[in-house]
């Protein structure tokens, strides 16, 4: 399991992030790069990673080199104009869909901000060439990291106003603002715009946790600068890229959600039960069995989220139980590193990494669903145990 943590010295724009990984991540560049030349107009210009000086730090630069510094992708503002431009690109897989969700994310808070329909948002933080480019970029990138866990650093908050298609806003900007609530920020006395609503939009999509911890071993590295010079720091965002280490994964953030049910048959908590644990986000559901007030007899459930689902996870506990409260709370855990191998007969067995370096076994229980009774269920699964373990 890789996990990528983005530290942000400077602040977080678009291209500080594409910078900053593909510097840690050399081999990613060819991809990138050429789902960038595909989405722009071969008139534009060229694409430019260039190394370079932020304070006293190397880092690397991405931008677009405009031929016609003045020609601005002039109606290509709208929401539908840009996805459908990335829908017509030939992009490398996965990359359209991340692009995608990037930009639904600004879409929707300029949606919110403005109180325009969603069809109807202009991104004028993006309508510039290599604004775009940014995005599919970063698009690009998450989409070749796959399964990838992400933490972010306090975010500097800077201050004073920045000036935009809407006149002057405050910093943060109202979208940044908006996309990034829940995230930890500090104030190192630094003003101007030191996060985007692109580079929000980022770490909002790729689920970025505000911290890190668990053992795990630094792989690589690599330092992105902005186009700003700051008094007194460089202007950079640093990726430093992990390997899980000694079986356990990084900690992360999981929303709990606890309630009691007391006027619910057994066939509607089962279905309610199976119902919420499809519900996208859910990690698990426990249901068990207690006295309730006035010696009632009750379930209580609880359920295992995703921070990033817990606002849907409430609405579906409200609307397939018949509770009347919930109550939730942000837990931290750590998973122990775990992969799938195959036994002898080809049954699944999911083999965990403990702390010590040992290796422990157990076959799927789905996979046993048709031994015949207990001893060939035991049978089978010590079989399997035994080759996937060996």
């Amino acid at each position: 399991m890789r996990l990528i943590h983005l530290d942000a010295v400077g602040g977080l724009a678009g291209d500080m992030f594409v910078a900053a990984m593909l510097d840690a991540l050399p081999q990613l560049r060819a991809r990138v790069l050429a789902d960038v030349r595909a989405v722009l107009p071969a008139a534009v210009g060229t694409v430019d990673l260039a190394e370079g000086m932020s304070g006293a730090v190397r880092a690397l630069r991405f931008k677009v080199s405009l031929d016609h510094p003045h020609d601005h992708a002039a109606g290509l503002a709208g929401y539908a104009d840009i996805m459908a431009r990335i829908a017509a690109a030939e992009l490398a897989e996965g990359t359209a869909h991340h692009a995608g969700a990037i930009l639904t994310i600004l879409a929707q808070a300029e949606s919110r901000i403005h109180d325009v329909p969603l069809d109807r948002v202009h991104f004028h933080e993006i309508a510039d060439w290599d604004s775009l480019a940014d995005v599919v970029a970063a698009g690009s990138i998450v989409a070749a990291l796959g399964d990838a866990l992400w933490s972010v650093s306090e975010l500097p908050r800077g201050g004073g106003l920045v000036r935009t298609q809407h006149g002057m806003l405050p910093v943060p900007a109202p979208a940044t603002a908006a996309i990034l609530t829940g995230f930890a920020w500090r104030d190192d006395g630094v003003n101007g715009e030191r996060v985007t609503p692109t580079g929000a939009a980022i770490l909002r999509h790729v689920g970025a946790v505000p911290r890190v911890a668990g053992t795990r071993l630094l792989m690589a590295n690599g330092t992105g600068a902005g186009t700003r010079d700051l008094p007194g720091l460089p202007n950079i965002l640093r990726a430093l890229i992990f390997e899980e280490g000694a079986g356990e994964n990084p900690c992360d953030r999981v929303a709990v959600v606890s309630f009691d049910i007391d006027d619910m048959t057994g066939e509607e908590l089962a279905d309610a039960a199976e119902r919420i644990r499809q519900c996208p986000g859910v990690l698990d559901v426990s249901m068990g069995a207690a006295i309730g007030k006035k010696g009632r007899p009750l379930t209580w459930f609880r359920v295992l989220a995703r921070e990033d689902a817990l606002d849907a996870v409430r609405l579906a506990c409200l609307q397939q139980t018949s509770t009347l409260g919930l109550r939730w709370r942000i837990e931290e855990r750590v998973v122990l590193a775990r992969e799938e191998r195959r036994g002898g007969d080809g049954a699944r067995v999911k083999a965990a990494t403990r702390p010590d370096g040992s290796v422990t076994v157990k076959m799927e229980s789905d996979d046993l669903h048709d031994a015949r009774d207990l001893a060939d269920r035991r049978r089978r699964q010590h079989d399997a145990e035994q080759d996937a373990g060996s």
